[in-house]
């Protein structure tokens, strides 16, 4: 299911309108953190990193629209990822060391709020997501890792733990009418371990969306099968999945795909890192 919002329902729905300003360029140079080891900086930001065996799986959903089709069989190579969101305390740590850009702070934004160290760090866009997770050692995810990741190790599920309907017993969404469980925000990372991936990743459906690295196609024609990043030729916008507190179990699916200019910086958007298998 493809929701695009307009600038006045951008309260409402989560994904940003098309054509916005700020396309970032897909580098990810750090700054004179450089200097520092590569060591003592993925020790600084703090990153558990789970390894994802890698395989076959059927990538897509028949009844999510045009976006989500045609299904088809990709490969993915063994690889590491983030068991978690990035926090605000982890981002801290990458900003302190004067690589980072701060995030955007405001309304339900997490940055600057002491009481949010834990919670996923949100207003970031997908420079600043990538250039995080470069200085930590890693990359953002593929679109074929992330789905692939989403589905417990490529499994024919809906969400990562299963069928079962996405509640709030497994996932940070929106039910009735309040945001993130009743709370209208985010949640501290990993609060919902009954919606685990089988590899004990956390919040890959809900609390916030999360950037991949793969520009946005309006379907998977022409799209790679061996799980690398569909990143030629360039398009105007960038990919977000998982759902988000901000909306409901419909965009909770691990097929489910998002919308969002490059530059944007929301309060439902965060991230995590992904590197090649150890």
């Amino acid at each position: 299911m493809k929701i695009i919002a307009i600038a006045v329902m951008s309260a409402l729905l989560p994904w940003p309108c098309l054509g916005q300003a700020g396309l970032p360029s897909s580098g990810t140079a750090l700054s004179a953190a450089e200097a520092k080891p590569a060591a003592a900086r993925q020790r600084e930001a703090g990153i558990e990193w789970v390894t994802i065996h890698g395989g076959s799986f059927m990538m897509g959903a028949d009844d999510l629209g045009s976006d989500a089709l045609p299904s088809r069989q990709v490969k993915v190579k063994t690889f590491q990822m983030a068991k978690s969101l990035v926090t605000v305390e982890q981002y801290k740590a990458c900003v302190d060391a004067g690589t980072c850009t701060a995030p955007d702070t405001g309304e339900n934004c997490n940055w600057g709020v002491p009481e949010r160290a834990q919670h996923p760090v949100n207003c970031v866009d997908w420079k600043q997501a990538a250039v995080f997770s470069a200085w930590a050692g890693g990359r953002l995810p593929s679109e074929a890792e992330w789905e692939y990741a989403a589905r417990s190790a490529g499994k024919d599920w809906k969400y990562p733990w299963g069928d079962d309907d996405a509640t709030c017993k497994r996932a940070v969404i929106r039910e009735g009418d309040h945001g993130g469980c009743g709370r209208d925000s985010t949640w501290p990372v990993c609060s919902k371990p009954k919606g685990n991936t089988k590899q004990k990743l956390c919040d890959m459906a809900g609390n916030v969306a999360e950037w991949v690295r793969d520009w946005y196609y309006y379907s998977y024609n022409g799209a790679p099968t061996d799980g690398s990043a569909w990143e030629f030729p360039e398009a105007v916008n960038r990919v977000a999945r998982g759902g988000s507190w901000k909306i409901g179990a419909e965009n909770a699916r691990s097929a489910d795909r998002g919308i969002v200019a490059p530059g944007v910086r929301a309060n439902y958007l965060g991230f995590r890192p992904a590197r090649q298998g150890r």
